[in-house]
Formats: C-alpha cells, structure tokens, sequence
C-alpha cells in the first residue's frame, strides 16, 4: 500500500494525515491529490534530515504538525524553508592494535 492510499483510508476513518515527501518526490505527491504534504529539500532515504541530527529531525516533524494544524484546504502542499545539512560527523573509534 503505497503511503496515498494509507493516508486517505486513514483520513477516511477520521484521523487527519500529513505526508512528509523529499523534493524529488513532489511531483508524485501532487498527482497523488494527498489532503496535507510538507515537502523538505532533503536528499533521498534522508526525508527527516541526517542520522543524528535530532534537531533537524525534530524540526521536520514540527513542521508537519504544524501544517496539519494550520491547513485550511484539501491538497495543502507546503515546502519546508531550511535546506538538508549534514549532521556533523561521528567521532571515529579507537583504533585497535593488534596483540
């Protein structure tokens, strides 16, 4: 089941939905007709931000929630504003000597 028809069988049983999409994406979302879509200038298998990046991450789904309260038309499209960062690298382990 692809996430349009998940949404709208949701929104069907009365639970409001918001699909978060990358940019390569927005295209399907739009033919897609979904009620709510925030769309992030994120890169593919990163839709929320970079692994680690908490604050990204929490940001996006602010964003989300927000839009699901402020939506006032079926089919709201919205881009969120703040280009993907990468999340700071890491820190690499200790390197193991052999015995």
């Amino acid at each position: 089941m692809s996430v349009g028809h998940f949404a709208r069988a949701l929104e069907e049983a009365g639970i409001p939905t918001v699909a978060v999409f990358i940019r390569a994406f927005r295209h399907r979302a739009v033919e897609m007709k979904l009620p709510r879509t925030l769309v992030a200038r994120h890169p593919l298998g990163r839709t929320l931000g970079a692994p680690g990046d908490a604050g990204r991450q929490a940001a996006v789904v602010r964003a989300a929630l927000e839009l699901l309260e402020t939506a006032t038309a079926p089919g709201t499209l919205t881009e969120f504003s703040d280009a993907y960062r990468s999340a700071a690298a890491p820190p690499k382990p200790a390197a193991v000597s052999p015995v």
